[in-house]
């Protein structure tokens, strides 16, 4: 086959597909426009989240029998109308779940021991030793919503603490023996520490806003590795005000691109300067010490790079054969 690559990833993916017997064409650099020009050359386009694949564009190749996006979600796809195409969807949550994983941990024991804040008043001088005193995780009920790849995997990381482990997710009977399904009204009464491992879709689009938050017993801390425009930042802002979250580590932000490659500017590796239009709400929550923020790197580790590569070529390889484009 002959597949069009439109974001770079590791060379591991050209290289097992090379050997396959399928031909690899490099646009990393093509615009949108320009890739849909020749798509009718493609039989399958391997994609980061560059740009969206809509229904102009899969009308746009004929011929296309695959779309692989190397990470977790599909939601830069039109998955309905490709699959009514008889085109094949590939992803790669088992990449790039143990990244998670650890990335979520990593965050929740740097919120409960203030690392962070810690930190920076060291680096000043400072030695506030009452003030940054920690919360252990012992004994804590940690409540994940949504038990896929990526929160199984957090999940499997909490084994080795003294913490109950409870999930939410619409499809029943998938506990297993790092965690139990319950029922919301169990999940609002017991959640100590709520962790969000949900894709982005209508029903979870805005889901963690402030009717939401009411509903929680106690107050909790807050954990966000999956996607930012699930959380309302604003009503967020407001319940850390409050008290009624403690604290929020975040991954993912609701004001990021939909390529996930940058916060406002369609450039890379662009600040924020006092020009740009910062929403109220997320500049407030960069002042806050009890949040922890990253750039939307849980899932993308120098080990996930390759798993991911491997995930995506093993999947395609596996159902189109060695050079058999069927």
């Amino acid at each position: 086959m002959i597949i069009l690559h439109a974001d770079t990833n590791h060379p591991t993916l050209m290289k097992k597909l090379e050997e396959a017997g399928h031909h690899n064409i490099e646009g990393y650099e093509q615009t949108r426009e320009e890739t849909l020009q020749n798509q009718h050359l493609y039989d399958g386009i391997v994609i980061r989240s560059r740009y969206k694949i809509d229904r102009e564009f899969i009308d746009a190749a004929p011929n296309l029998k695959f779309i692989a996006r190397v990470g977790a979600g599909l939601e830069s796809i039109d998955v309905e109308y490709a699959e009514s195409r008889g085109i094949k969807l590939f992803s790669a949550p088992e990449g790039n779940r143990n990244a998670v994983g650890e990335h979520s941990l990593g965050m929740l024991l740097s919120l409960f021991n203030k690392l962070n804040k810690a930190d920076k008043e060291v680096r000043h001088g400072l030695w506030h030793r009452e003030e940054n005193r920690g919360v252990e995780l012992d004994g804590k009920t940690v409540g994940l919503i949504g038990y896929g790849n990526m929160g199984k995997a957090f999940a499997k990381k909490l084994r080795g603490f003294e913490v109950e482990v409870i999930f939410y997710d619409i499809k029943d009977g998938i506990a297993d023996e790092n965690a139990r399904q319950v029922e919301y009204d169990e999940f609002f009464e017991k959640a100590d520490v709520v962790s969000l491992h949900t894709p982005w879709t209508e029903s979870t689009n805005q889901m963690i806003n402030k009717d939401f938050i009411k509903k929680f017993k106690k107050p909790f801390w807050f954990i966000n590795t999956a996607r930012g425009k699930n959380v309302v930042t604003a009503d967020l802002v407001e319940a850390l005000k409050e008290g009624k979250i403690l604290g929020a580590g975040l991954d993912v932000l609701e004001y990021e691109k939909s390529s996930f490659e940058s916060l406002f500017s369609n450039k890379k590796n662009v600040s924020i300067s006092a020009a740009d239009p910062i929403p109220e709400a997320l500049r407030e929550l960069m002042f806050m010490p009890h949040t922890l923020l990253s750039p939307h790197v849980a899932g993308w580790t120098q080990e996930s790079h390759e798993k991911l590569a491997d995930v995506i070529a093993s999947k395609i390889i596996s159902e189109f054969g060695e050079g058999d484009a069927k």
